[in-house]
């Protein structure tokens, strides 16, 4: 099993709007990846998501790109999946958690997977490290034939 977490940039140091401690889960969306259709279902729920947050524009814009590319990679590479929108309340600092898993083949080689210009298809190589990028903490499980759950949160600039 590969996992990786990220809540630190390069220097080791926690990216700014990433609150520490437990984080209350005020509710819960879930969406099945299982057509075209839904991936287009994700990223209005995930639009509405960061509108009810009350991220600027910016925001909204880097966590549904990471919801598009991550429900993308459940729905080609794993075969269908499930996302869930969690909005999370910490210290007086809201933010939006995804959850997106899969039932596929795993990750074979997770770090190769989040380099740049890494592509298994006819992508330009950006996806699961943009992904990284755009969010604040990234979190990958894997294992060969068991699926790939990605869990990415992005927190309201104060």
């Amino acid at each position: 099993m590969t996992r990786l977490a990220d809540s630190a940039d390069k220097a080791g140091r926690v990216e700014a709007g990433s609150p520490t401690g437990p984080s209350a889960i005020q509710s819960a969306t879930h969406i099945g990846l299982h057509t075209e259709e839904d991936l287009l279902a994700v990223r209005h729920a995930v639009r509405a998501a960061t509108l009810r947050i009350g991220f600027g524009i910016v925001d909204q814009t880097r966590v549904v790109t990471a919801a598009s590319e991550l429900a993308r990679n459940a729905y080609i590479h794993g075969g269908g999946g499930t996302l869930a929108i969690e909005y999370l309340h910490q210290g007086g600092t809201r933010g939006l958690r995804l959850t997106i898993s899969d039932k596929g083949p795993g990750i074979p080689d997770l770090d190769a997977a989040l380099t740049d210009g890494f592509t298994t298809g006819a992508g330009l190589g950006h996806g699961l490290g943009g992904a990284r990028r755009l969010m604040d903490d990234f979190d990958v499980h894997c294992a060969p034939d068991r699926g790939t759950t990605v869990v990415a949160t992005r927190w309201e600039r104060q």
